[in-house]
């Protein structure tokens, strides 16, 4: 009782310090046309970061703050700005991530269209580029990679068993959205989930803010409103995949299901060591340092016995350390295990699970007819494939900046770290023990 007072005050002081810096209710009353008053109530998810931020504000000159809110507002809108704004943006990705020139400009139009109106867009690409089948496929993976989860769940010797029958109950609640929408196959539907938005063929810049303008009054619209569980907010086109706490739910883009990670036309071998891997991963977020704080719900809750708890974090910890010894070749430069960890979590996880869940399939369905002329066997291609997923290139500049500020480890630690902690991939690869890719020490959690 004492605890949930001394939280409820901290709120309170946090809600109080907030109020005396901004005055949020003329700002809400911009978008939303209903009476706002000082009795609404307000969900705040992290009271400490509220706490932090009004320091930091009432300990800044006030011209620092009024620079940098201009600042932010000027940043998301210099890409549409005349010519020396445009300048000193490219100067400025050259030094930042090495670009030498700006990306083509019909490439540049197409992302910022899908960014903006990416219904609209989602609606075009799956009327000619996406099948049902595929949604389908993509189900059944699903169901099969949560059952291989649900396996090793029993299997974990670390959890108490009621923290594992909850665990257990929150994996089979997760919703899952695969491909896109319904709505956006109905043009009446789509039009009027874009209702108010209108352009002008000659006001470019104008067109800009009445998107900023529209997606504000969108979301304030929803004010006092129960949450809509089937609302997207991912393009359907978007090459991503998708865990929402909140809602528990699994998000597969259309974009997605496409080679290198899914073809109807691929071995099953491949598509469980891509687009398998994929769902694994996004299952297993809802169990990583952050996820696993939410409920089958939604709710910020804690189901956790402190016991299992400590065994999860110290599992945690093995991840932290291992990933902060690895380096970077390219740039000589190492991970940050602990901004990483959840992400490496979900990748380990996810392998682990996808890789059980196609020997399920093997098991029921017979070994798959080799390929001809490769020279491995479909066991060693799911892994090639999870590898090949990965594969890319970038200047030194962009990776290091994405060393510094990304939640995910970069391409080749996401292939060295899952597969080197991966007894599965060692067996099937022949790699000695003790060797780089078979480490005596190896990190799990799931």
């Amino acid at each position: 009782m004492e605890e949930e007072k001394e939280e409820k005050g901290k709120v309170e002081d946090a809600q109080n310090n907030f109020k005396q810096l901004f005055d949020m209710l003329r700002y809400l009353r911009v978008f939303i046309p209903d009476e706002i008053t000082e009795d609404e109530p307000v969900v705040l998810f992290a009271t400490q970061y509220i706490q932090d931020v009004v320091s930091i504000i009432n300990n800044t000159d006030k011209r620092i703050v009024s620079n940098y809110l201009m600042w932010r507002l000027v940043m998301d809108v210099v890409p549409e700005l005349a010519s020396p704004f445009q300048q000193a943006n490219t100067e400025y990705k050259a030094v930042m991530q090495g670009m030498k020139r700006e990306q083509v400009r019909w490439k540049k139009c197409v992302e910022f269209v899908n960014k903006r109106v990416g219904m609209a867009v989602g609606a075009m690409f799956i009327r000619n580029n996406f099948k049902k089948e595929s949604k389908d496929t993509a189900s059944d993976m699903i169901h099969d990679i949560r059952e291989a989860f649900n396996e090793l769940l029993e299997e974990n010797e670390w959890m108490d068993d009621q923290t594992r029958a909850f665990a257990k109950e929150k994996a089979n609640s997760m919703d899952e959205r695969i491909g896109y929408p319904e709505f956006i196959t109905d043009p009446a539907q789509l039009d009027a989930h874009y209702e108010g938005l209108n352009f002008s063929p000659d006001q470019f810049f104008e067109n800009i803010l009445r998107l900023h303008a529209f997606d504000g009054h969108r979301m304030m619209a929803k004010l006092r409103k129960p949450i809509d569980q089937d609302m997207w907010d991912q393009e359907p086109v978007e090459v991503n995949a998708f865990y929402n706490p909140n809602t528990n739910d699994i998000v597969l883009p259309a974009g997605i299901l496409q080679p290198f990670f899914y073809s109807a036309s691929f071995p099953k071998s491949l598509n469980y060591g891509g687009i398998g891997v994929v769902i694994g991963h996004e299952i297993t977020h809802g169990f990583d340092d952050k996820g696993r704080q939410y409920d089958k719900d939604g709710n910020i809750k804690q189901w956790w016995d402190n016991q299992t708890s400590q065994a999860f974090c110290s599992r945690a910890q093995c991840f932290i350390d291992q990933y902060s010894n690895f380096k970077l070749e390219q740039i000589d430069q190492y991970m940050n295990g602990k901004m990483t960890q959840g992400e490496n979590i979900a990748d380990n996880g996810g392998l682990k699970q996808a890789y059980r869940a196609y020997r399920k399939w093997v098991q029921k369905n017979g070994e798959e007819q080799d390929l001809p002329g490769i020279g491995l066997n479909h066991n060693q291609l799911f892994f090639l494939n999870y590898a090949q997923i990965w594969c890319g290139k970038m200047r030194d500049e962009e990776a290091l900046r994405k060393i510094r500020i990304s939640a995910h480890s970069l391409g080749p630690i996401r292939v060295f770290g899952p597969l080197s902690n991966s007894r599965e991939f060692s067996e099937v690869y022949g790699c000695p023990l003790g060797s780089r890719m078979n480490p005596r020490h190896k990190c799990a959690v799931w």
